[in-house]
This record gives structure tokens, sequence and C-alpha cells, in this order.
């Protein structure tokens, strides 16, 4: 590893900026026909042969040889086992880590627009919405290069806050290897069935059930672009959160911060993987060199420093801006996963944003107490879908079914609007059917 690592330097006043910055942003499209293709070819025969094709992926993938897809299930015991059997330290912080979460969802569903509700008209006529929650889930848990037991946590319980009634959770484990905490997450996030299963192959069980693992309703949760191909190849047969690209970090800082804190902020998405991105909107120059020196003073005691090397170097980005309100406009132009403002006034700042997964407001809050205990969803949207979309929440575990009942005395007045419009639209069925219930 280098001994100077150089981040890309760029200035909002340089020519063609936005279109640099712009450029940047994007990820490289060169493998994606490659995984495309395998992803069909896995869902094809996970949808054919069931059972029977994930145990040979598991075996190809993961390195498990197993007679049945059964001996990849977890009971319920071991999930309490492995609960446990955690240490005194990490039992607490899971507890409350789960607590923090539930809470803030609970909070969610009753202010979200999660309830049922209605009204009625002065003719008797009543409307509303019925809202429902899903009747099964699938959630996917990360379990390659690193096991996350945040995520149980983050997509389990909104499920259950909804009212799921039940969730499954699959989860990878090349040769065997199984992650307690992760085990511990799913049995206090109330998981009713974990599946030790990953890749393409997990989704298209999901998706289509086997004589194993029955189909689900809806499926979340992040995983690699095997992953997030089989998602998008699979919606539509059932729903998905979103379509989960690397890990970003935006750093909106007016200089007044410790450029130690704002370097190892940087750090914590680029250690994600080679892809994270990680940028800093910064009016300060200085400053802005001062975090280029901490990052070269910090980045040899990391213990996954040549990730974040990678990472920096090829997608990072420090940015020169003129003042902290143009810091606002780029950060809605980037409309970023991850939103950090590092300011003396940072809900000035906030109030100028409208494009973020996630806004973490003042130099204390630090992006990873959201990642793992500060009680908002940590599934968040990236690659500038923040744009149109949001976090997970209780909100993507519902639906919502329009209510109409329409009294006799409703029936004369609507029924004359519906045969003016139906007749409109050449649709005679339509305008006789509201006209037979007109009183002659």
């Amino acid at each position: 590893m280098s001994a100077d690592v150089k981040v890309k330097l760029l200035n909002s006043q340089d020519a063609g900026f936005m279109a640099t910055l712009l450029s940047s942003l994007s990820l490289p499209m060169a493998d994606d026909e490659a995984i495309d293709a395998a992803v069909v070819n896995i869902l094809a025969q996970v949808k054919v042969n069931g059972d029977a094709a994930v145990l040979d992926f598991t075996k190809q993938f993961d390195r498990l040889n197993v007679a049945s897809v059964a001996e990849l299930e977890i009971s319920q015991e071991a999930l309490k086992n492995a609960y446990d059997d955690l240490s005194v330290e990490q039992k607490n912080a899971l507890d409350i880590a789960a607590q923090r979460v539930r809470s803030y969802h609970e909070k969610q569903k009753n202010e979200a627009g999660c309830h049922s509700w209605e009204y009625e008209e002065a003719d008797g006529t009543r409307l509303g919405q019925k809202v429902t929650a899903l009747d099964r889930v699938g959630i996917y848990v990360p379990g390659g290069k690193a096991a996350y037991p945040s995520s149980v946590l983050m997509n389990a319980i909104p499920a259950k806050v909804a009212g799921v009634k039940e969730v499954i959770m699959v989860v990878p484990t090349p040769d065997g290897a199984r992650n307690p905490l992760v085990l511990a997450a799913a049995y206090l996030s109330g998981v009713d069935r974990v599946f030790t299963i990953g890749g393409a192959q997990a989704v298209g069980a999901l998706a289509y059930g086997t004589q194993t693992i029955p189909p689900v309703d809806k499926i979340v949760g992040p995983g690699n672009a095997y992953v997030a191909a089989a998602k998008r190849r699979v919606f539509g047969t059932v729903g998905i959160d979103m379509i989960a690209g690397p890990s970003e970090i935006l750093v909106l800082c007016d200089g007044s911060s410790n450029p130690d804190w704002i370097a190892m902020d940087l750090f914590s998405q680029a250690e994600h993987d080679e892809l994270a991105q990680s940028i800093l909107l910064c009016p300060d120059e200085q400053f802005i060199l001062q975090v280029q020196a901490s990052i070269n003073k910090l980045l040899p005691e990391m213990p996954r420093k040549q990730v974040i090397e990678t990472s920096l170097t090829n997608r990072a980005l420090l940015i020169k801006v003129n003042d902290m309100g143009e810091a606002c406009e780029i950060a809605n132009a980037i409309a970023a996963e991850h939103l950090e403002i590092c300011a003396g006034e940072p809900r000035k700042w906030a109030e100028l944003i409208r494009h973020a997964g996630a806004i973490f407001m003042g130099n204390y809050t630090s992006e990873s107490l959201g990642d793992y205990c500060a009680g908002p969803n940590h599934v968040l949207p990236t690659a500038r879908t923040a744009r149109f979309s949001s976090p997970l929440g209780v909100y993507d575990f519902i639906k919502r079914s329009s209510m109409i009942e329409v009294s006799e005395a409703g029936a004369q007045t609507l029924g004359v609007v519906a045969s003016t419009l139906a007749h409109g639209e050449g649709l005679t069925a339509h305008a006789r059917a509201a006209e037979m219930r007109l009183n002659k």
C-alpha cells in the first residue's frame, strides 16, 4: 500500500464541474451483462427445480454439501442458544440497539399513515382506507465478506412492528461459518425461520418458493451485485424494497470540525467495499487540506486499509465550494445515501436539503451511530435514488385498500357523474351499471 493516498480534489468554480461530479457518481457497468445472464440462469433453475437447484448452487458457491434444504434451516432453539451464549457486552449492545430500532419504528407506525381510516359524507356514503400488513416477508442478510447483525434488526423489526405474520431470513454461510451475532439478532427480532442460503438462488427461492421454502410477498435487504440483479428480475412476482448499490457518505462541513473525525467518517463508508463512495463538501480550503492530511495519518492503522485506500483513490472526492448554501445545492444534486452536516448550525442547513437517505446533524452525530443504534433504519436509497425513494420503514410492510360504501342517496349523485364520464369514454356497461341504481 502506498504511504500517501491522494483523494481527488474538485472546485465548484471549475469549468464543467457539475458534469465532472455527476460522472464521478456513476458506477462502472462492464460486468452487468455477465452478472445478469448468470442470474437469469440461476432463477430459471430455482423456479423449475426448487430445492434441488438451491442445493446445487449452495454447494457450488458456498461449498456446503448437504442432502436437503431442511438441513440448511436453523432452529429457533439454535437462534436462542446463539443469543444466550453472547458475552454480556455483546448482549447488552444488541438489546439496546434492538430496543431503539423497535421504539423508532413503533413511533413511525403511529405517525406515518400506517393505520386504517374512514369518514362519512352528509348523504351517508362512507369512504376510507384499510391498512393491512403483508402475510410473509423474506429478508436477505449479507454473509460473505462480512456479517451484519445490524441488518437483521433493521429489516426484521419494522416488519414485525407492521404486523407481518411470518418473516423468513436467508443468510449465506460460506464453508458453514455461522456468525453468532447474526443468529442472535434474528432471535431478538422475532424472525420466524432462517435458512443458510444466499445469492441469486436465495432470492429465487423466496420469490418462487421451493418444496421447503415458502414463497414470500416481498423481499427486502441489501446484497451483492448478483442479489441486486435477482431482486430486479423477480420484482412483479414479489415486491422488493429497493435495488441497493455500494454505500455512500456525503459530508457537508463548514470547517469548524475536527479533521480527524471527518476523515474517519469518510473511512466508515469506504471500508464497506472498493466501490463505496465518500465525498466532502467544504468552503474552507485549508480545512480540506487538513482532512487530506488526516486521511494519510489515520489510514495505516485501519484493519481494512487496502479496501479503504482503493475506495478513496478511485471514488472519493474532496470538493471546495463557495459557501454552505452552495454545498446544500450540490448535496441535493448528489442525493446521497448518508448525509452528515458537521457545522455550527446543522439544522439551518438541513432545512435546505431535499434529497438524502438519512441526514445526520451536528459534529457528534457520526453516521455509524445511525448504522447500529440510533433508531432510524439504515437500509437507505443509494445511487441518487434518494431523489424519489425513502429509507426502509414500517410503511414498506403494509399495503392499503380503498374502502367505498355508497349510500342510496349518494348513488343518485355519483351515478349521474359516473354515467356521463363513462359514456364519454365509450364504456356503455360502466354507464349502465351506474344508471341502474338511479331512482326513476
